[in-house]
């Protein structure tokens, strides 16, 4: 790929080499004649061989999901400068290539070189990476599923804290379910803890209370008890449809993979990704509505609790998985409800996300972020997150959506800027003593 995408988004799982690394980027002469109609062709390359990395990268955002006999070879001919900064125009806003210019001058690479490879693609046209993608509705819609008439057992895993009110209403969804082989695992750290809760559902519940405040040790806990060859993980705070178990069995099966990730629409925060309308790779893991093969984690063990009352335990495990080969799918159809209730769960352990802990001289981001960006991607990488987050991060959760508030607060936040390094010195100094210590990953057998 592109080596700028390590400036732009320094943190992406692809920009690590995983194993059967070859099937994520499609060759687009293998292609079907469908699914080349997706793709735009480039002009505005040094080679041939660069215009089909450019192709494969778009076949990648559209949802092109091929095997390794698809999957394009690695060229020995590299992209140029210039052809850098012209596929940065391409995919994205402008303002990035003056980021990435500023950054490798710094770095000390040729400036003359850099200079001319920036100017050289002011007209490059910007492409809009989502018209025409892959949809698979037909596909879908006439596949039989053997893995569903199967009937495999599904262990929902649901941890629990503070949050009776919004449990009901999940547990509620889970009674409609369309498929009826599962059983329900809550993991229930609330005070006071309510047993009797949990006699007025039809479901087949497990049920008990954990003293230690601990989400990553209960959804261990919870897989470890399980019963089912396949776990799907839930929030409490959440709504999904009567298909929903139903629609993660399809993906798996249809796609032959181990994991189904299914989205998840927020009340509050960021704009629903444009990416969240149609299957495609997925570049993440929400445990709050994704379905898992039980051998994933006999193969690569179960969460590391590093990550505890702290963030992005999730995205830790999906690098993990991505990393050993596992095949990630993002599924559109299994979506959920996000309600993000303010109170209860990680909110009680002091954070919004992985950037906005809910104290202001708190350390900035939570240290498990950079925990995570440090082990897996580096120093470098970490510092580029830090400069490209950490600011915006001063903008309250809830004004995310709104593109003139993070613009303003952003700049705003530049006053603040002695404050907000003290607590990023902060993060960093616990994320060391963290790497120090190493993973707290448990096996499961």
């Amino acid at each position: 790929m592109f080596t700028s995408l390590r400036y732009i988004v320094p943190t992406w799982y692809f920009n690590l080499k995983a194993k059967n690394q070859k099937r994520y980027w499609a060759n687009f002469e293998l292609l079907t004649p469908e699914d080349q109609l997706c793709i735009e062709k480039p002009d505005c390359y040094s080679t041939k061989q660069v215009e089909m990395i450019d192709m494969a990268y778009q076949a990648w955002l559209k949802g092109i999901i091929v095997d390794e006999k698809k999957g394009l070879d690695d060229s020995p001919v590299k992209p140029t400068v210039k052809d850098e900064y012209r596929f940065i125009r391409r995919h994205f806003n402008p303002v990035w290539a003056v980021f990435v210019l500023f950054l490798r001058i710094k770095e000390l690479n040729n400036p003359i070189s850099e200079v001319r490879g920036f100017i050289s693609s002011l007209d490059t046209r910007r492409i809009d990476a989502y018209d025409k993608t892959r949809s698979r509705k037909r596909e879908l819609d006439k596949f039989c599923s053997t893995m569903l008439a199967r009937k495999p057992k599904v262990s929902v895993v649901i941890p629990t804290l503070n949050r009776y009110e919004y449990l009901k209403d999940a547990l509620k969804d889970l009674e409609g379910q369309d498929y009826e082989n599962f059983e329900v695992l809550v993991v229930d750290q609330s005070e006071p803890f309510d047993q009797a809760f949990y006699e007025n559902y039809e479901l087949d519940i497990k049920s008990w209370y954990q003293q230690e405040k601990a989400l990553w040790l209960a959804r261990n806990t919870a897989i470890e008890r399980s019963g089912g060859e396949l776990v799907l993980l839930f929030d409490d705070d959440s709504r999904v449809e009567k298909d929903w178990i139903s629609r993660h069995i399809r993906c798996l099966d249809f796609f032959n993979a181990e994991i189904s990730s299914g989205v998840s629409i927020s009340v509050e925060g960021g704009k629903v990704p444009e990416t969240y309308s149609y299957y495609k790779w997925s570049d993440q893991i929400d445990t709050g509505n994704v379905m898992i093969q039980k051998d994933v984690f006999r193969k690569i063990g179960l969460f590391d609790r590093q990550f505890e009352k702290q963030r992005q335990g999730d995205g830790e495990f999906g690098l993990r998985a991505y990393l050993a080969g596992f095949k990630n799918i993002s599924n559109p159809d299994a979506s959920r409800l996000h309600l993000k209730v303010e109170s209860g769960g990680l909110r009680q352990m002091g954070s919004w996300d992985g950037w906005r802990p809910k104290k202001f001289f708190a350390p900035r981001p939570v240290p498990s972020v950079l925990y995570l960006s440090r082990k897996y991607f580096g120093n470098r990488a970490a510092v580029l997150s830090i400069l490209q987050s950490v600011l915006p991060s001063i903008v309250p959760y809830r004004f995310k959506r709104n593109n003139k508030v993070m613009v303003l607060g952003t700049f705003l936040a530049l006053g603040l800027f002695p404050f907000i390094s003290i607590s990023v010195v902060r993060s960093w100094r616990q994320a060391s003593q963290m790497l120090n210590e190493g993973a707290k990953i448990p096996k499961f057998e």
